[in-house]
């Protein structure tokens, strides 16, 4: 590793698993301290036993009392962040006839809510020169079956980019979001069910949609989330990153 992030305090939300976890692994491995944030325990403790260099902390990023408590814990250790990583979200597939009010507020909470309040009430402990990564989805940039919900909560993921880094610009603070393509992931096979030839047909399925004819691993995109929360993307700022093998580009 090249110690690319020696001494930063990183936070990385919806840390336990898939994408969140690889890239907490990887900016540990990369000499930062990672808190890492999920809704479930059990799970929080696994987590940090993987990746080492950790803190966990059980957080509901929908929750803004929990949110405070967060912040409040990492002020008092080190006083400033200088990685943030808002990755906790998620959503499932309904068709637009099916949608209901539950799952628009459940999908909307996660997504747009809950990274709202995770950068704002951040911003006391943000230092210069931080870098603020979001995870948006090449959903929110092409259709999909049955996911538009989802697809609309990345759109304004994407948004609060473009939006932010002019209430930052003040700040030094960059804000960039990254946009996975289909990545093996829990998160990913789950929208199949519990079948695992069904959540191999999905990857399948998946893989033929993408010029490089493979899904992508969580590890590829922690490599990305790397680049931008290092000094080596110093010059980069609200764009949008996609990690796709092409998926968003034809």
């Amino acid at each position: 590793m090249t110690n690319k992030l020696e001494g930063k305090i990183a936070l990385v939300t919806g840390g336990t698993t898939g994408i969140g976890l690889a890239t907490a692994k990887r900016f540990a491995e990369e000499g930062a301290h990672v808190y890492i944030t999920g809704r479930r325990q059990a799970e929080l403790d696994a987590a940090v036993a993987a990746v080492g260099n950790a803190t966990g902390v059980q957080v509901d990023s929908t929750r803004l009392d929990q949110l405070d408590a967060l912040y409040s814990q990492i002020g008092s250790a080190h006083g400033r962040i200088d990685v943030l990583f808002a990755n906790a979200g998620g959503g499932s597939m309904l068709a637009l006839g099916d949608v209901t009010e539950q799952h628009y507020d459940d999908t909307f909470d996660r997504n747009v809510k809950g990274v709202l309040f995770t950068v704002q009430k951040a911003l006391p402990l943000l230092a210069k020169n931080a870098s603020i990564i979001l995870t948006g989805s090449t959903a929110g940039s092409s259709g999909t079956p049955a996911f538009s919900v989802y697809a609309a909560s990345k759109a304004a993921v994407r948004s609060f980019a473009r939006n932010w880094i002019l209430d930052l610009k003040d700040r030094h603070v960059r804000v960039n979001t990254i946009s996975p393509g289909a990545t093996r992931t829990p998160g990913l096979v789950d929208l199949a069910g519990p079948d695992a030839a069904q959540q191999q047909g999905l990857l399948d399925y998946l893989a033929s949609l993408i010029p490089m004819g493979r899904v992508g691993e969580a590890e590829e995109i922690a490599s990305a989330a790397l680049f931008l929360a290092s000094d080596d993307a110093s010059f980069v700022n609200g764009i949008e990153l996609f990690v796709d093998g092409g998926q968003a580009q034809v």
